[in-house]
């Protein structure tokens, strides 16, 4: 079974945008890590372009992203970054090759 790794990034329009959203990530970051399925989840506001987010993420299989997927959805997160744009990639990780 392959697990799936998403990477890239959440780019704010603005500096004021980011200062807006970044107050809910830590809660989003906690909520996610608890999540079944969920190996490895990161956020990291970038030092160079303050606006930009590095998000990296861990899951045991795609049931597991989809279900990460579902319950942000519903959250206090997907509300404030509503419309902010994601540049995300998902690739898969074969267990075998121990990644």
């Amino acid at each position: 079974m392959a697990r799936l790794r998403l990477t890239g990034f959440l780019r704010c329009r603005t500096l004021e945008e980011a200062d807006r959203i970044a107050p809910y990530l830590d809660d989003h970051v906690r909520l996610t890590r608890a999540e079944p399925g969920c190996l490895q989840f990161e956020v990291l506001r970038s030092a160079a372009d303050p606006a930009c987010f590095a998000v990296s993420e861990t899951y045991v299989d795609a049931e597991a992203l989809e279900a990460h997927r579902v319950r942000a959805a519903g959250t206090i997160w997907a509300r404030v970054t509503a419309g902010i744009p994601r540049d995300y990639t998902v690739t898969e990780i074969d267990d075998e090759a121990g990644e």
